[in-house]
């Protein structure tokens, strides 16, 4: 439905885009999760492209968008937020976030609250790991490279999706360990520093924004319990729980979307 891709500046270069829905409609922007690209929200775009101008990009370090130096911090990339709704002259949208995304929200709920009209924080948590895990990481990436990236991609399933979903829908897990080989050694390295540095434990609840939280039940990156430090940190923030692991809107669209429309609608 209308869909256009573009490219918007941002510091440093540009970002690639994608909008699509009706002109004037309230603003939905999706942000997408560590190693994949704005195509994780092909299924949502479409339902929600109906009743919203939807907005996806590939955050900066991934997909088709540039590759800075890093590390990266999430004052960079949520400044790219920023700059996005400003070059499609929106003044608030509605925000979408999956793990690295989510903790992208968590950011402008945080710092640029009037940039938004709801926040949903899906997959994703108020610290994400270890400092030092992220940070071995990203020294094994610039390491080893591109052979990195495809062993991360050999290995993305575990982390992702239940063993039932690899099993019944291998087509969805090749296309998403498609997305991390193709991912720049440098741009996600530095989106892991960003996640070695990232810690807003002591700030979300600040946070008054409408608030949803969505949390896996089988994830074991960011878990339930995760999302309930969250929920009862944020004043009035909704949890919903759905059947899945780490990347739910592809495991468990129908209940992901559903958590989603029941909360965009009040």
């Amino acid at each position: 439905m209308n869909k256009q891709e573009r490219w918007v500046d941002v510091q440093g270069g540009r970002l690639r885009v994608c909008v699509q829905g009706p002109e004037g409609a309230p603003a939905l922007a999706f942000s997408n999760s560590l190693g994949t690209t704005l195509e994780m929200w092909d299924a949502q775009a479409a339902r929600f492209a109906q009743d919203f101008r939807v907005v996806r990009y590939d955050t900066r370090g991934h997909g088709a968008s540039v590759v800075t130096p890093g590390p990266y911090t999430f004052e960079l990339l949520g400044g790219d937020v920023v700059a996005l709704l400003d070059a499609l002259r929106i003044e608030r949208a509605h925000f979408c976030g999956i793990s690295m995304g989510g903790f992208t929200g968590l950011w402008l709920g945080v710092h640029q609250p009037q940039r938004l009209l709801s926040l949903a924080v899906c997959n994703s948590a108020a610290k994400i790991g270890t400092a030092e895990g992220w940070q071995a990481r990203a020294a094994l990436v610039r390491e080893k490279g591109r052979d990195a990236m495809a062993e991360l991609a050999a290995s993305s399933p575990a982390r992702w999706f239940t063993s039932a979903f690899c099993a019944a829908e291998p087509d969805v897990v090749l296309r998403a360990q498609s997305w991390i080989a193709g991912i720049s050694p440098e741009g996600y390295a530095a989106c892991c520093e960003a996640l070695a540095l990232a810690d807003l434990r002591s700030q979300v609840g600040g946070i008054d924004v409408p608030t949803l939280i969505v949390a896996g039940s089988a994830d074991p990156v960011t878990t339930v319990a995760d999302g309930r430090f969250m929920q009862a940190a944020i004043a009035g923030a909704r949890l919903a729980e759905v059947p899945a692991s780490h990347l739910s809107n592809l495991e468990a669209p129908q209940a992901f979307d559903e958590a989603l429309a029941q909360f965009l609608r009040g």
